[in-house]
């Protein structure tokens, strides 16, 4: 029995990951963001631990996969694009620079937690 997915089924599976990924995406900025926020505006709650929990969690989960996304690793199964935004609808200039930006902010959160937590 052949197992090989024809093209349109390729594409289905393609755009299912692009879709999951995109949302856990958009979960990430919110994680990210209200840390920031938090910060910002000293709301030093349960949430903020919550969220660096979250982050770590990432960050661990990248580290075992060579800075790659799994979510990503799973797409490469059904394409061969070169491109940086094939498994997620994002811009492409975004998802080739998508862990230097949201590193920078979450590193700038992180030290604005510090000092606020140095300032009480």
């Amino acid at each position: 029995m052949n197992m090989e997915l024809s093209q349109q089924q390729r594409e289905r599976k393609l755009l299912l990951i692009k879709v999951v990924h995109t949302v856990v995406w958009v979960f990430y900025n919110v994680v990210i963001f209200y840390l920031l926020y938090a910060v910002l505006t000293n709301r030093i709650d349960q949430w903020v631990w919550i969220c660096l929990g979250l982050i770590v969690l990432e960050g661990l989960v990248l580290l075992v996969f060579k800075k790659m996304c799994p979510i990503t690793v799973v797409a490469r199964r059904y394409s061969d694009s070169t491109r940086d935004n094939f498994d997620i609808f994002l811009p492409n200039w975004l998802a080739r620079y998508n862990k230097e930006i949201y590193t920078t902010i979450v590193f700038i959160s992180v030290l604005i937690l510090v000092y606020r937590l140095a300032m009480t």
